[in-house]
């Protein structure tokens, strides 16, 4: 596979949004093309306010993909999120409604204000990718992507996310506060959601399904994939670790490096892939021996990191 130095209609895409729609925004913007590429999920976490919404609708904008939104409080039913079946009076039987879940991109905005069991209803979507509803089991459209936010678990009226929950995301993250000046420069343009329903798409669906096809096709040298696997490994034996990576994790960090070398223009994941990716892949799925934030967490990753020897060529 002959890639370009940057793959053409990813670099219009993060072009675009950069200059445009998302300044400062440019490593969650990455990271959920990553997501999008390998068919996994995006989490991010924040303060309000910081543009976390704004990054799902410009990412769907952008891609021309079916967008869905789902606000979550504490009174959501799962039944909100899957859609449910509603009695026709002059048919005489029930049909079923699907839900907002049946877009390619479903923003689940604030998760954690949702009650576990509305939580719970997403497992089956994010895995399987399918919605089994009142014995029926429904397909969910291809490609789909969830992207869900949360608030710091410290805020009121928040649910914290069990952890069967949190390994069904691929990725997780923060944005951050602008810098100063980005900041001034936001203020004075002021929101820019009006701008974003007349964004003009500039990737189709049948050139995503082809870069998905292209991602799977890098290569991973066996060198490469036994430094994965060494990282995966001394995570289950440190200290401060009391659960380490499981297999999935282990996966899901070779196809976010597949999907990171992609979008650099190679066609093979080099060692500095599995360094980028490491962190927002993995940190959120440990369990750690004494209360840590996700900070932390990507703190005793980059140790271990810093303590296996890298590939040679």
């Amino acid at each position: 596979m002959n890639l370009p130095v940057q793959p053409h209609a990813f670099t219009s895409v993060f072009e675009t949004l950069s200059r445009d729609y998302l300044q400062g925004k440019d490593e969650v913007l990455q990271l959920s093309v990553i997501a999008l590429l390998t068919g996994g999920h995006i989490l991010v976490e924040d303060l309000p306010g910081l543009g976390k919404t704004t990054v799902a609708l410009a990412l769907a904008g952008v891609t021309g993909l079916s967008f869905g939104r789902v606000q979550c409080t504490s009174d959501l039913l799962p039944s909100d999120i899957t859609g449910l079946s509603i009695f026709n009076r002059e048919e005489g039987h029930f049909s079923f409604q699907p839900g907002p879940i049946f877009n390619n991109i479903v923003l689940l905005d604030e998760i954690n204000r949702a009650m576990p069991r509305t939580q719970s209803a997403m497992l089956e979507a994010m895995e399987e990718r399918r919605v089994t509803i009142e014995g029926v089991t429904h397909p969910l459209p291809d490609p789909f992507m969830v992207f869900a936010t949360q608030n710091p678990s410290d805020q009121s009226g928040t649910f914290l996310l069990p952890e069967s929950q949190l390994d069904r995301f691929l990725i997780c993250t923060g944005i951050g506060y602008p810098t100063e000046q980005l900041e001034r420069d936001i203020i004075a343009a002021g929101g820019i959601r009006e701008r974003l329903d007349r964004m003009t798409p500039l990737i189709t669906p049948s050139e995503i399904s082809a870069a998905k096809k292209e991602v799977l096709a890098v290569y991973l040298s066996d060198k490469v994939l036994t430094y994965i696997h060494k990282l995966v490994l001394a995570t289950r034996c440190h200290d401060l670790i009391i659960t380490g990576l499981s297999t999935r994790a282990a996966i899901n960090i070779a196809q976010a490096a597949r999907a990171a070398a992609y979008l650099a223009g190679r066609d093979y994941v080099a060692p500095d892939d599995v360094k980028y990716i490491v962190v927002p892949v993995c940190a959120h799925r440990l369990i750690m021996r004494s209360e840590m934030t996700a900070y932390e967490r990507g703190g005793v990753i980059r140790t271990i990191i810093a303590g296996i020897a890298l590939p040679l060529a």
